[in-house]
């Protein structure tokens, strides 16, 4: 799960969105502004709004383009205060600054599962040179002496308060990182541009020597030291916004010990409790709870540095959701009737051990408050169950909400007590079957539809089910008491302004089957267009978070405007011209940052225009991309060089502009430079594999321009760079070929073995390859899983079904059933939006209408799979089949 889409979902009820548009107007309570966002900015100075940030900058002021910059952290109590004696000490002297303009934004932005290298920074000032640094940086310390502040991980503290310091950009500037995304830069001793690297680790880079203002406080950070702790840590086991995790042993006894961190004022929780005050809570409850077989023991307590810790007993064994891939029979195409029953009495063994450990916990007072699959450790043996992580647990007596939660299992707003940890066992009892409960938050009428998927694929009890729902979807202002439903909770259903789309209870669950195909598309893109905002700026349709990641993200092909309308019209449906209208007028001038790539940036949008008819647009784009600096641009498809050179050399080849056709061959040879090496290894500047960042994206260019010149060259270097990314997979038991990342095995069609089949196929198509033709046969096997985590189009079941649709693979997998059999299983990811058919995205917290994660991507999918005209993806035409 990638905790940074938590902060996205706070802003809308369906889609992922920019957390500071819930506080960017004024308002009142959390989300309303600090006093100081609302002030008007005094004579000689401007102010303007960039993401989290509110700037002010004198409007004769001169900054360098990096430098020694200062942060001020704060905490939610004192963070006004801090504010209005930095802004009062920065404003009489024309010293530029910027803040986070509201306690909701600063709180976000401290959140356990914050981005631990931007937490803490609550005010950045600017210092016009070294020597102004450590005047100002000494000043503002004297000047917040005493007040309390997050220590910024990334940073060098000045101190004991809450001044830091690090060498950073000052301006806008970006440059391609190792893995080819575009970052902040700044220039090295040599005026080249690198990665101004913001990790949650204080370093200064090789060619700035630190100020010797800095050296005292350089000394008191390396006099820190854990030599003195009667504890080793061996391993890192987990690490938040709060603190780490860590495995360990007691150095006087040689015991295993786990030791978790907590940071001071970092890492809050919904009610405000930093980690301190939560590892406490998680002591208090342990201790109460010391005994029980099911929970660890507390050995000790210390605090160091200023960090507590708290030591415990280790625990053997593995984390609920490490069992899935062992055991889970939705892994492979077509599991027996024996697999599956094996499966569900051992899922209902597991369920039954974790609800008698629950009602242990419950039997002592205590609400463990954050039940969900990694917080509950399995024995070796699959005896027995042990809960973990009690930082939330409260006493009943509390009568508390939920304050830290896993989204799949992240109890209503309803819910208190008791009932907090039997909506969790509820969700368990659907999870350990389909795991798709974090879509519960967009609408737990899902809840009914999963459980009658579950009962379709598994010889599970209806009852065992229905219990879960009834749980699930209980109004608790309305329970009277248990008596009347045998001692379970009553089934009710929320107001409907809570729980939208359509009714568990109206039978139909989904307004169309994705198979249903042309009824599926109608209902998929009149939820689309029911998405759209017609006045935001940044976005038309709402997708990935990425949209906000880079500029001009609302707009490009994987994630924003483009791509959806390539969707629509590609699958046969009307052109949506409002939608064009508004791409058309935010692309005359892109946003400076832009970056040059195909689903990121410029190119996509001049390929996307010409597509749909606006030529001229287009080709003034691409004349864009030509005129940018390619220096750094990485080789990859996504956001390189390969995707670059496909788009120019479509637009050559349609235009005849002789122009564009030889920045195509000059793609060409900026990516044939990342197959130098050992092809066994990551190549200059791919290290991933797959279509969208490996080498098979770089394939797809050969192959197209060898199509157009037919020099066999080409067909060389897109064999060369197919073999790369095939020596970076590996064969299961089962014989599925796909992605080793080290840690897993990934078969999908973005970052996996299924899209380089698809580049596969194209090269066979023009040259016989014995090794190639058995890997495909593997890579097709990968692409028949029953179950797939997420449905969408680069990392989901939509990739496999517009792949398997395509390929000119032959056997098993490739037939139109197992085409429809993927379609089919779309449904169990489906939701309903305004009555409409659509689709979760990336980590299925929020609805996405884009190409890359969403619907779109789905409607491309289903529209390969099902359309007269095959639809495709750009670069990838549909085959002659066998």
């Amino acid at each position: 799960m990638n905790k940074g889409y938590a902060v996205f979902c706070d802003a809308d009820r369906h889609f992922y969105d920019s957390p500071h548009r819930l506080s960017s107007t004024v308002g009142t309570g959390r989300q309303a502004p600090y006093e100081a966002a609302l002030r008007p900015a005094p004579a000689g100075w401007q102010q303007h709004r960039t993401g989290d940030w509110l700037a002010w900058r004198p409007l004769d002021g001169q900054l360098p383009s990096q430098g020694w910059k200062i942060h001020v952290s704060a905490c939610l109590d004192n963070a006004e205060s801090v504010l209005d004696r930095v802004m009062e000490y920065c404003v009489p002297r024309n010293i530029a600054f910027k803040f986070v303009p509201s306690r909701y934004l600063l709180h976000t932005r401290n959140a356990k599962y914050a981005d631990r290298a931007a937490s803490g920074k609550f005010i950045t000032v600017y210092p016009a040179g070294v020597l102004e640094c450590g005047t100002i940086a000494s000043e503002l310390d004297s000047l917040l002496a005493g007040e309390p502040g997050p220590y910024i991980l990334s940073d060098l503290r000045w101190g004991e308060g809450p001044v830091h310091l690090r060498y950073g950009s000052f301006t806008q500037r970006n440059c391609y990182d190792a893995d080819g995304e575009l970052r902040p830069a700044v220039e090295n001793g040599e005026g080249k541009l690198v990665p101004d690297l913001r990790g949650p680790v204080f370093r200064i880079p090789d060619w700035v020597a630190p100020p010797a203002f800095l050296r005292p406080h350089l000394e008191a950070r390396k006099a820190m030291t854990v030599a003195d702790l009667p504890y080793t840590i061996e391993q890192a086991l987990h690490f938040s916004n709060g603190g780490g995790v860590y495995a360990g042993r007691d150095s006087r006894t040689g015991e295993k010990v786990v030791l978790k961190e907590a940071r001071p004022h970092a890492g809050l929780a919904a009610d405000g409790a930093d980690a301190v005050t939560r590892l406490k809570r998680e002591q208090d409850a342990l201790e109460r709870l010391s005994g029980l077989r099911c929970t660890p023991e507390v050995l000790d307590s210390f605090v160091m540095g200023g960090h507590h810790f708290l030591v415990l007993e280790y625990v053997e064994g593995k984390p609920l959701n490490t069992f899935f891939a062992r055991r889970h029979p939705l892994i492979d195409p077509e599991p027996g009737a024996e697999r599956l029953a094996e499966y569900t009495a051992w899922a209902r063994r597991i369920h039954g051990l974790v609800e008698e450990a629950v009602a242990a916990v419950h039997g002592r007072g205590v609400v463990f408050n954050d039940l969900h699959l990694f917080n509950i450790m399995v024995s070796e043996d699959e005896s027995s169950v042990v809960l973990l992580d009690f930082e939330a647990a409260a006493h009943i007596d509390d009568n508390g909400r939920q304050t830290v939660a896993n989204p799949a299992f992240v109890a209503p707003y309803d819910r208190r007590g008791f009932d907090v940890d039997r909506y969790a066992l509820a969700c368990l009892r659907l999870a350990l079957f389909i795991p798709l409960t974090s879509l519960f938050a967009v609408d737990r009428a899902k809840a009914a539809h999963l459980a009658e998927v579950v009962a379709r694929q598994f010889p599970v009890e209806r009852a065992f089910l229905d219990e879960a729902v009834a749980e699930i979807l209980r109004d608790p202002a309305s329970d009277s008491g248990l008596a009347s439903t045998g001692g379970r909770p009553a089934r009710t259903v929320e107001h409907p302004a809570r729980i939208p789309g359509p009714r568990a209870d109206e039978g139909r669950y989904l307004p169309a089957e994705p198979a249903d195909w042309p009824r599926s598309r109608d209902s998929m893109v009149r939820a689309i267009l029911a998405s759209a905002s017609l006045d935001r700026e940044d976005r038309y349709f709402p997708g990935d978070i990425a949209q906000f990641a880079t500029a001009g993200g609302g707009l490009s092909f994987g994630y924003g405007a483009a791509g959806v309308l390539y969707a629509l019209d590609e699958s046969g449906a009307d052109r949506c011209g409002p939608a064009e209208e508004w791409l058309l007028l935010r692309s005359k001038q892109p946003a400076s940052g832009t970056p040059l790539g195909f689903y990121d940036g410029l190119a996509g949008l001049a390929w996307t225009l010409n597509r749909l008819g606006h030529t001229q647009h287009a080709l003034e784009l691409a004349e864009l991309t030509l005129d940018q600096p390619w220096e750094g641009i990485p080789s990859d498809l996504h956001g390189g060089a390969a995707g670059l050179g496909l788009a120019l050399n479509d637009l050559a080849s349609q235009s005849g502009e002789s122009a564009l056709h030889t920045a195509a061959l000059r793609c060409a040879d900026l990516a044939a430079r990342s197959l130098s090496g050992d092809p066994a290894r990551p190549g200059g500047q791919l290290p991933r594999a797959g279509l969208l960042h490996g080498a098979a994206g770089v394939a797809l260019l050969f192959v197209r321009l060898y199509e157009r010149t037919r020099d066999t060259a080409l067909l060389d270097l897109a064999a060369d760079a197919l073999r790369r990314d095939l020596a970076r997979c590996k064969v299961s038991a089962g014989g599925t070929l796909q992605v080793d990342e080290g840690w897993r095995t990934m078969p999908y069609l973005g970052a996996g073995s299924v899209g380089i089949g698809m580049v596969l196929d194209d090269y066979l198509a023009h040259r016989a390859d014995e090794e190639f033709e058995r890997a495909r046969g593997e890579i097709v096997r990968a692409a028949q899983a029953t179950f797939y985590a997420q449905p969408g189009l680069f990392r989901g079941a939509a990739g496999m079904v517009l792949y398997l649709s395509r390929t000119t693979a032959t056997g098993p997998g490739t037939e139109v059933a197992d085409v429809r059999r993927q379609m089919d299983a779309l449904a169990w990811h489906a939701m309903a939006y305004q009555g409409h058919l659509a689709f979760p995205g990336e980590q299925m917290m929020r609805l996405s209408m884009d190409l890359s994660t969403g619907t779109a991507g789905a409607l491309l999918a289903l529209a390969a799979a099902s359309h007269e005209r095959p639809a495709q993806l750009p670069f990838l035409p549909p085959l002659r089949r066998p």
